[in-house]
């Protein structure tokens, strides 16, 4: 298949295989899952952030304290016109045109200055339109809920307004300065890529963490590596079929890891086709909207992963769109000392 126009028609309509259920078996699925429920965040009636109050000053300047600064990791994808992106829901994709140019600046004299300046003043601008679960992000916790509410009761007829959600918004999320944790599941396996639709299990994790002699403690950011980054510039490859986390695994992290913050490198986070009768992302609605866990998708991991750095300070700050249910988020990964 040549035309690249039909190989994103196949993708689009892999990935609705994937994720679309039957209308006989959507209304048997909403039985089944009508008793799931939002959870109550711990930390009161308004709190938005959920898990990410566990972000503290204490952990943050013990942290920071045992930074090995000779080498930061970056752990963000770029963006690109034709880019990896989920598009199974008609979302738009990735574009970036020029606002102003050199010789434009010249031709339409927009500010004004005349020829002489313009051509003096050489001016380039540009603008781009995308999806704000693109590239490297974090989803907030109003990205999925239950029975029209979010993560701490927060309902849709009266939190979200035309401008986005007025409560767990993007512009909620703070910087985040914590203990980060690589699972590097595939190398564990002894793979460099976990297999087309691997879910992963709690027991890959248990593996995982044996074999790189770590443990997790609360408050970690937990990111799973599959390998499906390898296939980054190639969208076609790196959309179709991508492993990912099972709800057994999103249960042991959030549940026994006492996560914070997770995250992966591939498009979607969780594995498809669902587990959950009713429920086509049960992995981010149990994180985001039962747990108040954040997630992270499309993560960088393969420098963090050839240096076997499996311990770091982990450090991000997203953008803060109002009323958003994502952003961009610019994770950096410093390797921390031994104790």
């Amino acid at each position: 298949m040549n035309n690249p126009v039909a190989k994103s028609v196949a993708v689009l309509v892999s990935l609705l295989l994937q994720v679309t259920p039957s209308m006989a078996h959507q209304t048997a699925a909403q039985q089944v899952s009508s008793d799931a429920k939002v959870g109550t965040s711990p930390w009161g009636k308004d709190d938005e952030l959920g898990r990410l109050n566990l972000n503290t000053a204490v952990q943050r300047n013990l942290l920071l304290s045992r930074a090995d600064w000779n080498e930061v990791y970056d752990l963000s994808v770029e963006y690109f016109v034709g880019m990896p992106s989920w598009q199974a829901a008609g979302d738009p994709t990735y574009q970036i045109w020029m606002t102003h140019t050199p010789r434009g600046a010249v031709v339409d004299n927009v500010l004004g200055q005349g020829d002489a300046v313009n051509k003096h003043v050489s001016y380039s601008g540009s603008a781009i339109s995308m999806y704000t679960h693109m590239g490297t992000h974090i989803d907030a916790l109003s990205h999925f809920g239950l029975n029209g509410e979010i993560y701490n009761g927060f309902h849709a007829d009266k939190h979200l307004g035309d401008k986005g959600w007025q409560r767990s918004g993007a512009e909620t999320i703070p910087p985040i300065i914590a203990r980060g944790v690589l699972l590097d599941i595939a190398a564990s396996k002894g793979l460099t890529q976990l297999a087309d639709n691997y879910r992963i299990s709690a027991e890959d994790i248990q593996a995982a963490l044996q074999t790189q002699q770590m443990t997790l403690q609360k408050g970690d950011v937990v990111l799973i590596r599959t390998g499906r980054m390898q296939d980054y510039e190639n969208a076609a490859a790196y959309m179709q079929n991508a492993p990912g986390l099972g709800m057994q695994a999103a249960r042991y992290l959030a549940e026994q890891g006492q996560a914070m913050l997770v995250g992966a490198d591939n498009l979607s986070f969780e594995s498809f086709p669902s587990e959950v009768t009713g429920n086509y992302v049960p992995v981010h609605t149990y994180l985001l909207a039962q747990q108040g866990v954040p997630i992270m998708e499309l993560v960088n991991l393969e420098s963090l992963a050839r240096d076997k750095v499996y311990e770091f300070v982990f450090i991000a700050a997203s953008l803060k769109l109002r009323g958003a249910d994502a952003a961009p988020i610019r994770p950096i990964a410093i390797p921390l000392q031994r104790e």
